[in-house]
């Protein structure tokens, strides 16, 4: 296993405690796997790219089956069992046998039992969104978890999901798991990550420069793309994003549209390569504009924020939610950019006089450059979502498990994400932030008859 661990190592960094773990766990194929492993994180964190190459090296040093499937795609029991089947027997080499068929568990495992019977070789089994496997028959996941022992095979079921396994005990209960966390990226983890682009980043400026057959701009830029330069660029782009985002490959998909950019007053001999302050005052403004597009995969024109984007409305108003989760979004696109010392003001009609004191209208004269809905996204509570909610939609309606599971659809969406507390919607302690921009709630706004600027204190 030291061989698959040093192949692995280098093409996810950051993740050589869980390539260790698994190693120890699934080990040599002579020796006996672990019935089952649950493997879990949140989104972007490697469970689906770590597990596909781990299982890649397994088959290929150590001959052992291997099957990976997906629960999304796999929609039935029926379908489910026979692509395990049809997989495995792919990797056994019977191609030309007729396929096997298995309508319920019962078949499954007999034929696992009948046509591996004698097979000395061990079985890896990878199920990505193995939360699905709670919606199909009641018996398939405590099978897959005995799956060894019903078959007396070295075979071992892999479980990959963004859910702990305490969220799949039923009343019937459930077999003891391995359960193995990938836990989220920090900062540090996310910059080392980001920075091994940085020859591929290379490469590619050198080459659009050779393109435009500008020697001037090719010997500036073989000049200023060092790796200090680099990672200069990836700690300015993290104090944007990181707040906001965690999800390494969309971090990583921004941070190479928005390189350009930042490179672009280097080639043109304005700003020298080593002074951050003045590239950062010109890249600023693009990485907040790129902030409202994160997740949305939209080609925005970075260096002009202010241009009406038809791509945005267009979204916005073909984005079928439903009429309250509209307005919670809304409600927690206000929550970000609103203090919370002025939600009596905004969304209480009987809030008292307010007197005007110079020192108050300094503070509204703000800059563009100073406006919250520029500056980024702040977190808050699912209890401040819910009373801004509450206070904008003008009919009444009750807090209902529909409602609340509204904010896990735009979570799942990506429209909103968990900076802290994920697993404590139901008591309120859980905090979010809005991954959206102005321009794209604005028009989600139109779609509900609401004016969300007359909320917002930028505009007030």
């Amino acid at each position: 296993m030291e061989r698959i661990c040093a192949a692995l190592e280098p093409q996810f960094p950051c993740r050589e405690t869980v390539i260790t773990t698994l190693s120890e766990l699934i080990g040599d194929c002579n020796e006996g796997y672990p019935p089952a492993i649950y493997i879990y994180g949140h989104s972007g964190t490697g469970k689906t790219s770590l597990t596909k190459a781990f299982l890649q090296q397994c088959e290929q040093q150590q001959k052992v089956c291997t099957a990976q499937l997906n629960a999304v795609e796999c929609y039935t029991t029926k379908i489910l069992l026979e692509n395990v089947l049809d997989a495995l027997a792919q990797k056994e080499q019977q191609l030309g046998a007729s396929p096997l068929r298995a309508d319920n568990m019962l078949e499954f495992v007999e034929q696992l039992r009948r046509w591996h019977g004698s097979s000395a070789r061990g079985f890896l089994i990878a199920i990505d969104n193995a939360e699905r496997l709670r919606d199909m028959d009641a018996n398939v996941l405590p099978v897959l978890l005995r799956l060894q022992q019903l078959t007396s095979l070295n075979l071992c079921v892999l479980l990959l999901s963004q859910l702990p396994f305490e969220k799949y005990y039923n009343k019937t209960g459930l077999s003891e798991v391995i359960s193995l966390h990938l836990p989220q990226y920090n900062k540090a983890e996310a910059l080392r990550i980001l920075s091994s682009d940085f020859e591929q980043m290379r490469h590619q400026m050198l080459q659009q420069q050779q393109l435009t057959g500008d020697g001037p701009r090719l010997a500036l830029c073989e000049q200023a793309l060092t790796q200090e330069f680099y990672s200069n660029y990836l700690n300015l782009f993290l104090s944007v994003f990181y707040k906001a985002c965690r999800d390494v490959p969309e971090l990583r998909l921004t941070a190479r549209k928005c390189f350009a950019i930042y490179m672009q007053p280097v080639l043109d001999g304005s700003v020298e390569c080593t002074d951050v302050s003045r590239l950062w005052r010109h890249i600023a403004g693009p990485l907040r504009s790129a902030l409202t597009q994160i997740y949305m995969r939209i080609e925005k024109p970075l260096g002009e924020p202010n241009i009406e984007d038809q791509s945005v409305r267009k979204l916005a108003q073909s984005l079928e939610l439903p009429y309250y989760g509209k307005f919670l979004l809304i409600a927690a696109f206000l929550a970000s950019h609103n203090s919370p010392k002025q939600d009596k003001r905004l969304f209480v009609k009987q809030h008292g006089k307010q007197r005007k004191r110079m020192q108050t209208v300094n503070a509204r004269a703000k800059n563009a450059e100073k406006m919250s809905t520029t500056l980024g996204p702040k977190s808050f509570s699912i209890d401040r979502l819910l009373a801004i909610f509450y206070a904008i939609l003008e009919e009444k309606v009750g807090l209902t498990c529909n409602l609340l599971s509204q904010i896990s659809t735009l979570v799942h969406l990506k429209l909103l994400s968990f900076v802290s507390g994920e697993q404590n919607i139901m008591d309120g302690s859980a905090k979010l932030q809005c991954t959206v921009g102005l321009e794209f709630v604005i028009y989600i706004g139109k779609v509900v008859g609401f004016n969300v600027r007359q909320y917002l204190c930028d505009f007030m």
